[in-house]
């Protein structure tokens, strides 16, 4: 029987958190946002393998991501009514077992059904960042959801390095097998290290999911935090989802381990999290939100120019490029869950469902959006798409919020 103490969610903020603690809990985001990822570097290879087309590829990063939107939706609520770390607990273990299961994976269907039940199991990782936000005291709290936070980006990103590396060489069936392996040692620790958390609310399923929508209309800034994340996210989809299939064909016809490699220019911006998440502590977080966005848009502007140059230069563009954009998505992430946070701290698994949900309806979005894009228009076409849903979070961003058509009526 566990020994971990009692802790009720407001006392937990009354107290500081350690540092083993706030690593642990980036190491758990990090392996569970980065199950969702591990499939893109591995298109090329996956389309051979299981006789499949470009086209009916790019549904496996959707249907993954819209289980994720879909598991945020009906299952991250749960954090705010039953203890937060037997939620955590059970989803790592369901988890491991979609893993498994896409890595024995014989054919195209399969592959997608595994897909999308990995996706919505694979939202333990946000179950973790509200307890992060619980645990830590106030003056703190963006710091320590920014560490946090550090470890789930670096995960989505570095997952694509490991992904593409491990399947150059031992196939992608081991990648998905060493995956659910590195969770279930995760869930021990897990179980052991981290606290009780008594719930916040005490209402039915029904009742739970139905504060959704009141939340929805009570926060104003709830509404203008998810439909910016959202934007940014439709951006950043648009070009992982697609990297992969662009660089294995003319004119480069590189491999997964070179598009997994992207990965590591994009976790040199998500390093930068910490910082944003302290700028917004000192500051505010709204102009990093505005910073976070102009970044983004600056990047695949120049992305969009740079899409006509010779294979080494384009190389070189799509490299700063990644770090540039990833640097604006994770700031402007980072701040808006800073200011989601704060609104209601006993509602902070639903605040965070409404923004993650937002933020994978983005990002399947972008995917399926990026893919036809492709298809259509090539490359150009990708980066284009990506420009344009930045420009529309920043100008949401920078729309004051006296004269904001999402106020409620009547302010």
């Amino acid at each position: 029987m566990s020994t971990a103490p009692n802790l009720h969610a407001h006392d937990a903020s009354q107290s500081d958190i350690s540092r083993g603690m706030v690593l642990l809990l980036a190491l758990g985001t990090g392996l569970g946002a980065a199950s969702i990822y591990y499939s893109q570097p591995l298109l090329g290879i996956l389309g051979t393998d299981l006789h499949a087309s470009d086209q009916a590829l790019g549904w496996i990063p959707t249907l993954t991501q819209l289980g994720y939107a879909f598991g945020i939706l009906f299952l991250a609520p749960l954090g705010d009514r039953h203890d937060r770390r037997r939620v955590i607990l059970v989803k790592a273990l369901l988890l491991a077992a979609a893993l498994f299961a896409s890595s024995l994976a014989s054919s195209l269907a399969l592959m997608l059904v595994a897909s999308f039940v990995l996706g919505v199991v694979a939202t333990v990782a946000q179950d973790i960042v509200p307890a992060a936000a619980t645990l830590a005291p106030p003056a703190r709290r963006g710091h320590v959801v920014g560490s946090v936070m550090t470890g789930l980006l670096l995960g989505i990103l570095l997952s694509r390095v490991a992904s593409g590396f491990i399947a150059e060489y031992l196939g992608w069936r081991a990648m998905f097998g060493i995956a659910a392996v590195a969770v279930l040692v995760m869930a021990a620790a897990m179980q052991r290290k981290l606290p009780r958390f008594k719930p916040t609310a005490h209402m039915s399923y029904g009742r739970l999911l139905a504060s959704l929508l009141t939340l929805w209309r009570q926060y104003p800034a709830l509404r203008r935090a998810t439909l910016a994340q959202g934007l940014l996210s439709v951006a950043f989809s648009a070009f992982w989802s697609t990297l992969a299939v662009m660089l294995h064909d003319a004119p480069f016809h590189l491999g997964s381990s070179v598009a997994g490699a992207f990965g590591l220019a994009g976790a040199a911006g998500a390093l930068a999290a910490p910082l944003a998440g302290r700028v917004a502590d000192r500051h505010g977080p709204e102009p990093v939100t505005r910073l976070g966005a102009g970044l983004t848009l600056l990047a695949f502007v120049g992305l969009f120019l740079c899409s006509g140059l010779q294979p080494h230069a384009a190389l070189w563009a799509l490299g700063i490029g990644a770090v540039v954009f990833d640097l604006g998505i994770q700031s402007a992430l980072i701040s808006h869950q800073t200011i989601v946070f704060g609104l209601d701290h006993a509602s902070r698994s639903r605040l965070n469902a409404v923004l993650l949900t937002g933020m994978f309806i983005g990002m399947s979005l972008g995917s399926a959006l990026g893919n036809a894009a492709l298809a259509h228009w090539h490359w150009q076409g990708v980066t284009l798409l990506a420009a344009v849903a930045a420009l529309g979070s920043l100008a949401l961003r920078l729309w004051r919020p006296a004269t904001c058509p999402l106020a409620p009526a009547g302010r």
